[in-house]
């Protein structure tokens, strides 16, 4: 008898505390900006902070404030800034931004410790590895931060340009003209 009284019981504060959370949800919930969700949506999600921001939600808040320039991303890009700019309605000016080389980190295996502070500050999960173990650096998922490099005390983690691939290669783009160079 005393057990099916304390099934009921929390059962009955359950279906309560449910029912007023529910409530709660429905009349407390706030609202947020349209345009910062998309602007959240297109950057990265990785918040790697190279963007001087803790994170793509703040980097997208002070974006749709005008208090970041549309080319705040790094790992985005040129890319990236365009979309924000027309995403944004503003004029972008890419003449001076250049792509930065593809980087990515690598471990010297001969002096990896396995102290785990590298792959404990990367925003990513681009390393992996074991405490005491030899870590290693997932190429595809690493996206140049230098996080990890920062934190080494062995200094065994480096960064070195993408090996090109017939699974990585890309086009490159030809340099823009400027309408003054334009051949009609």
């Amino acid at each position: 008898m005393i057990v099916l009284s304390a099934i009921v019981s929390l059962t009955l504060l359950g279906l309560v505390l449910g029912l007023l959370l529910g409530i709660a949800a429905k009349y407390l919930k706030v609202e947020s900006s349209p345009v910062i969700d998309e602007l959240e949506a297109l950057l990265p999600g990785s918040q790697c902070g190279q963007c001087g921001f803790p994170g793509c939600r703040p980097a997208a808040e002070a974006l749709a404030a005008g208090e970041a320039p549309a080319t705040l991303c790094p790992p985005g890009g040129s890319a990236l800034a365009e979309q924000i700019a027309t995403l944004l309605g503003i004029s972008l000016d890419l003449s001076d931004m250049a792509e930065p080389e593809a980087l990515v980190a690598r471990v010297d295996e001969d002096n990896c410790t396995g102290c785990t502070r590298c792959f404990k500050v990367c925003p990513t999960d681009a390393i992996v590895g074991a405490p005491k173990q030899i870590h290693a650096v997932v190429a595809d998922a690493c996206i140049a931060c230098q996080k990890c490099i920062a934190v080494c005390p062995t200094e065994c983690l480096q960064m070195h340009p993408v090996e090109v691939t017939l699974r990585n290669w890309r086009w490159t783009k030809p340099p823009r003209m400027r309408s003054s160079e334009a051949v009609c």
